[in-house]
C-alpha cells in the first residue's frame, strides 16, 4: 500500500492500536491476506507486523494477553493505572515508586511502562488535571451558590515552609491551603481574599488559637468575631498542672514505698531479736517502729492528697469543656453568657486552689493565668451566638409562639444532636440523643406550635435552625486534623510542591465522602459536583508500553583477575 499522508502516522494511541488489532483479527478470518487487511485498515503492513510480533513476545498467559490487548482490556488498564496513582499518591501518603512496584508485582509491567520516568509523567498529568478540575468546578458551582454567612477555622502548619490552612467547619470544605512566606495578618488577609474572591460568602466568625497574626487578621482586617479554640485553653491548663501534679504523685508513691520498706525492716529486726531472746534493744526498737509506722501513715496521706489534687484538676479542666456551650447539655435550656462566665470562673477557681495547695511553680501558675485570660473571649463567643441567633430568627417575622418553639426546642435539639455526634464519650451519647428527641417531640405533635405551618415553611425554619445551631464553633479540630494529614504526606515525600498541595486540596473537597455519600464541595455549594475521577480519565492518557529489559551489568571483580 502507498504510505500517503492519511496512512502515515508517527504514533498510535493504545486505544487505537487495540481497535485496529481487534479489527485485524476479525478481518483476517474472512480474508487471510495480511497485506490486503492492512490496506483495508489503512495501517502500514510493517507497522501491523510489528504489533503482531510485539504481542507474541509478551510473557503472559494467552488469555491475559488477549484481554489486555483488546479495546476493553486497554480501557480497563487505563482505569487501573490511573486509579493506582489516584489512591496511592493522592489519597494515600506514598509516592510514584509504590505505583511502579504495584505494576511489577501484578505483572502489568508487560502491558504498560512501569519505570519511574514513565509513571512520573502520568503523575504530573494527573495532578495538573486535578488542579484544573478544581478551578473549573469552583467557578461553575459558585455561580448558583446562595449567599452565605460562614465561620472559618484557621491555622498554620509547617513542613518546613509556612502553610496557611482555612476550612469551613460545617461542610469541611477547604477554602485555603497554600504556602506563604510568613504568617502575618496581612499575608492571611491577602490569601483569604484571593481564596474567596469568586464565592458569595461573608466570614462572620473565625475559630483559631490566640496567635497575634490570626487575631489581627480576623478582628481588624475581616471585622469578624474571633472564637477561641477550647482545646488550646485546656492544653495550656494541662501543661501547667498535669506534669507537675503527676510528678508530686510519683514522689509521694516513692515515699510510701520507702517508708513501708523501712517499717518492714524494723519489723523483721524485732522478730529476729525475739527469736534470739535479746531484750536490751526492745524499747528503742519499739520506738523506732512507731516512728516508722507514723511515717507510713503520713506518706500514705500525702499520696492520697496528691491523687485527689490530680483528679480535682483533671475534672476541672474537663468541666471547662462541659460548660462551654450555649445550651445546657443536661436540660437543653439556653445558657446566657453570664451563666457560662460564672461556671467557667468556678472551674478556674478550683484549678487555682489546687495549684496553691500543691505549691506549683511560678511557670505553672503563669500557664494557668494565660488560659484564664481567654475566658473573656469564650464568654463573648456565647454572647455573639445569642445575638446572631436572635437576628436570624427575628428576620423571619414569626408569630411569638413559633419563635419560642425555635428558641427553646428546635435549635437546642439540633445543637444537642450535633454534640452527640461529635462527643467521644460513647456512654454520654445516648443521653444527648434522648434529650434532643425530647425537645423535638412537642414540635412533631399534631397540636404543637408548628402544626399550622406548611411543609415549605417547616423546611425553611429547619434550615434556619440548623444554621443557628452550627454557628457555635468552639474548636478548630478540622484544621488540626488536616495539618496531621499533610504531615503524613510530607513525612513520606520530604517535600510538597504547590501543584501537589493544590491537588491534595481538590481531592479532599471533591472526592472524599462522608458516610452519607456527600463530598465537602456538595455540602458547601449545595449542589453535587461532577465526578473528579471521571474527569481525570478523560484528561490523562495511558502511558506507553514497557521497553525491552536491559541486561544487568556484571559486578566488577577486584581480586580475581581474568585469565590471560
Amino acid at each position: 500500500m502507498s504510505e500517503n499522508a492519511e496512512t502515515r502516522k508517527n504514533q498510535w494511541s493504545r486505544a487505537e492500536v487495540a481497535a485496529k488489532m481487534a479489527a485485524y483479527e476479525e478481518a483476517y478470518q474472512r480474508t487471510p491476506s495480511q497485506r490486503q487487511v492492512a490496506e483495508e485498515l489503512q495501517v502500514p503492513r510493517s507497522t501491523l507486523q510489528h504489533w503482531l510480533e510485539r504481542q507474541e513476545g509478551l510473557d503472559a498467559e494467552p488469555e491475559v494477553v488477549a484481554f489486555f490487548e483488546s479495546p476493553v482490556g486497554v480501557a480497563f488498564l487505563h482505569r487501573l493505572v490511573l486509579a493506582a496513582h489516584f489512591v496511592i499518591t493522592l489519597l494515600g501518603p506514598s509516592g510514584i515508586r509504590r505505583v511502579c512496584l504495584f505494576l511489577e508485582l501484578t505483572g502489568l509491567d508487560q502491558f504498560v511502562a512501569a519505570s519511574y520516568g514513565a509513571q512520573q509523567q502520568v503523575s504530573v498529568a494527573l495532578e495538573e488535571s486535578v488542579v484544573v478540575f478544581d478551578q473549573l468546578e469552583q467557578t461553575r458551582l459558585a455561580k448558583d451558590m446562595p449567599p452565605q454567612q460562614i465561620t472559618v477555622c484557621e491555622d498554620e502548619t509547617f513542613h518546613p515552609a509556612v502553610c496557611l490552612v482555612a476550612i469551613e467547619p460545617v461542610s469541611n470544605f477547604i477554602l485555603l491551603e497554600q504556602y506563604a512566606d510568613n504568617r502575618k495578618a496581612a499575608t492571611w488577609t491577602q490569601a483569604m481574599a484571593a481564596a474567596t474572591a469568586e464565592l458569595p460568602v461573608e466570614i462572620v466568625q473565625a475559630t483559631s488559637d490566640e496567635g497575634p497574626g490570626l487575631l489581627c487578621h480576623v478582628q481588624e482586617d475581616l471585622g469578624a468575631h474571633h472564637s477561641p479554640d477550647v482545646f488550646h485553653v485546656q492544653h495550656e491548663l494541662v501543661k501547667g498542672t498535669s506534669g507537675a501534679l503527676a510528678s508530686k504523685k510519683r514522689q509521694a508513691e516513692e515515699a510510701v514505698v520507702k517508708a513501708t520498706q523501712q517499717f518492714s525492716r524494723l519489723q523483721q529486726q524485732k522478730e529476729a531479736s525475739l527469736q534470739k531472746e535479746i531484750s536490751e534493744c526492745g524499747p528503742e526498737l519499739d520506738e523506732r517502729m512507731e516512728q516508722a509506722q507514723e511515717q507510713v501513715r503520713e506518706t500514705q496521706q500525702a499520696l492520697a492528697t496528691a491523687a485527689e489534687q490530680q483528679e480535682r484538676a483533671r475534672q476541672a479542666i474537663r468541666g471547662i469543656s462541659a460548660v462551654y456551650h450555649p445550651y445546657d447539655l443536661e436540660t437543653g435550656a439556653p445558657q446566657s453568657a453570664a451563666a457560662v462566665a460564672v461556671a467557667l470562673a468556678q472551674h478556674f477557681a478550683e484549678i487555682e486552689a489546687v495549684a496553691a495547695a500543691a505549691q506549683l511553680s511560678e511557670r505553672c501558675v503563669k500557664r494557668i493565668e494565660k488560659a484564664q485570660r481567654v475566658t473573656v473571649d469564650m464568654v463573648a463567643t456565647v454572647a455573639f451566638f445569642r445575638l446572631t441567633v436572635r437576628a436570624k430568627v427575628e428576620a423571619l417575622s414569626l408569630a411569638p409562639h413559633v419563635e419560642q418553639a425555635l428558641y427553646h426546642h428546635l435549635i437546642p435539639a439540633i445543637y444537642l444532636h450535633l454534640v452527640a455526634a461529635k462527643t467521644p464519650d460513647v456512654e454520654r451519647r445516648p443521653a444527648l440523643q434522648q434529650k434532643s428527641a425530647e425537645l423535638l417531640a412537642p414540635l412533631l405533635s399534631a397540636v404543637g406550635p408548628l402544626a399550622d405551618l406548611t411543609p415549605e415553611e417547616k423546611v425553611m425554619f429547619e434550615t434556619v435552625a440548623q444554621e443557628c445551631a452550627q454557628l457555635f464553633q468552639r474548636s478548630s479540630s478540622c484544621v488540626e486534623g488536616r495539618n496531621g494529614y499533610l504531615a503524613l504526606h510530607h513525612h513520606s515525600l520530604h517535600r510538597l510542591g504547590d501543584r501537589k498541595l493544590a491537588a491534595l486540596t481538590t481531592v479532599h473537597n471533591y472526592f472524599v465522602q462522608r458516610p452519607d455519600g456527600t463530598t465537602a464541595a456538595e455540602r458547601f455549594f449545595g449542589a453535587k459536583p461532577r465526578d473528579l475521577f471521571g474527569w481525570v480519565l478523560d484528561q490523562v492518557d495511558l502511558p506507553g508500553r514497557s521497553a525491552r529489559k536491559r541486561s544487568r551489568p556484571k559486578p566488577k571483580k577486584f581480586l580475581v583477575q581474568a585469565a590471560a
